[in-house]
């Protein structure tokens, strides 16, 4: 399937590929999956995280994107979370099999590691890499407070990162936090993602960059636009990043990507808008 996105110049995505407000949002198409890969280039793939799938469905997502989509999985939780990656050849390998119908269009592999993965732990991680096969590769998130103090520990990841071109996970939840948790949306986003400092790593690998939203749209815009020195700068470099927007509620985060786009259409000449239908507006009665 020939690429539909001319408009995107990095990789942009939201965690998931479906949501109930993205129906009016999104083209048309003949699946969620298809409709959202009309748009956008790339997903976390969330769901991989919790369960599996089989070849079979892989296989039919794989006939529902073009070419140049990139899915990136999260490793399962008992691979990342329960055995903090030792030991655990057979179900990474059994993991493997099942993405195999969406070899070519896989981009890193997510190692979303816990706050319990410490600076210990890194071995596990290095064996962990070491025994990838290629061409697959990892983006790896942190969530020690080690890792965060630019210390020793915080080095030594690093240095194992760039010694295998690896990406560091960059988790950027600053406007989220500045929220008042005065809704339980908010409030349930902020209790369930990590409040850490924004750390970059500069290396050869493609950045990875999670941004979690202010529920109020307006108000990413401050926390955006140093995004945009950056993104541009690395599009500049000839780096492609992958740039992945939520929002405390999810049926929001088209509308970010929007926003983003437009902000960033302000510094790259001739980039286009997203292609998103125009929301449909309530008619007003007459009493």
């Amino acid at each position: 399937m020939s690429s539909p996105h001319p408009h995107l110049p990095h990789y942009l995505g939201a965690p998931q590929w479906q949501a109930p407000a993205w129906n009016r949002l999104l083209p048309p198409g003949p699946s969620p999956l298809a409709r959202y890969s009309r748009v956008f280039n790339c997903v976390e793939g969330n769901t991989t995280f919790y369960a599996t799938p089989s070849q079979a469905q892989c296989q039919q997502w794989r006939q529902q994107v073009p070419d140049d989509f990139r899915f990136l999985f999260k490793f399962p939780r008992p691979i990342s979370h329960d055995r903090l990656l030792a030991g655990v050849d057979a179900p990474v390998r059994d993991f493997l099999e099942r993405l195999a119908p969406l070899r070519d269009v896989l981009g890193p592999f997510l190692v979303q590691l816990p706050a319990a993965f410490g600076p210990e732990h890194l071995d596990n991680l290095w064996r962990f890499a070491d025994a990838l096969p290629p061409p697959l590769t990892l983006a790896v998130e942190v969530r020690h407070p080690a890792f965060f103090q630019k210390g020793e520990a915080e080095r030594a990841l690093n240095r194992g990162l760039r010694e295998r071109r690896l990406a560091r996970v960059c988790l950027d939840s600053r406007a989220l936090f500045s929220a008042p948790p005065d809704n339980d949306t908010t409030l349930d986003a902020q209790r369930k993602k990590p409040r850490l400092p924004v750390h970059l790593l500069p290396s050869e690998a493609a950045p990875v960059i999670r941004y979690i939203g202010h529920p109020q749209l307006d108000a990413n815009r401050p926390f955006l636009a140093p995004w945009l020195d950056r993104v541009a700068a690395w599009l500049d470099a000839g780096a492609r990043p992958f740039l992945f927007l939520h929002m405390p509620d999810n049926n929001e985060a088209v509308a970010l990507a929007r926003l983003w786009t437009e902000m960033l259409m302000t510094r790259i000449p001739g980039l286009a808008p997203l292609p998103l239908r125009e929301a449909e507006q309530p008619q007003l009665g007459l009493f």
